[in-house]
């Protein structure tokens, strides 16, 4: 395999693992850098292993059927891999106040959908940052974070 095959094994790995139905977050500590760089619009980034764990744990428990998927393949240049995905789940679990825009009270039972675009930074076989631009403007509406104007 040459370097661009390579990494995108390691992004689908992440993106399955860490981001799919059944987190394993012991992936964390195999493919990403101990410095990583999480960094999404609808929260604030976070930086490095036991922070990015924090993060998944939290919202994992906030919306226990968390699930993203990929809706294209990924494309591959040097160090850089580009995802495209869907995804969302039902807020079931407790109070989440990860989001930028606002809290949520325990167990609204509203429902996210929404899609993005994410690129991934890769050196020896590590993930060095994840930079990823969502649709967060329509997870907020679906969870009634920001009001559609009329």
């Amino acid at each position: 395999m040459g370097k661009e095959q390579d990494n995108k094994a390691v992004v689908g790995r992440w993106f399955t693992e860490f981001w799919g139905k059944n987190v394993n977050l012991k992936v964390v500590d195999e493919i990403a850098a101990p410095e990583m760089l999480l960094q999404y619009s609808l929260h604030e980034p976070r930086r490095g292993r036991a922070d990015i764990k924090a993060f998944m744990t939290d919202f994992r428990a906030a919306f226990p059927d968390l699930n993203f998927w990929g809706t294209a393949e990924l494309i591959a240049e040097g160090d850089y891999v580009v995802g495209r995905w869907e995804g969302g789940g039902t807020h079931t679990g407790p109070a989440f106040n990860d989001f930028l825009t606002g809290s949520l009270p325990a167990a609204t039972g509203r429902k996210m959908q929404f899609t993005g675009t994410t690129v991934l930074k890769v050196v020896n076989g590590k993930i060095v940052e994840e930079v990823g631009l969502d649709d967060g403007l329509t997870a907020m509406m679906q969870l009634g974070l920001i009001k559609k104007a009329i």
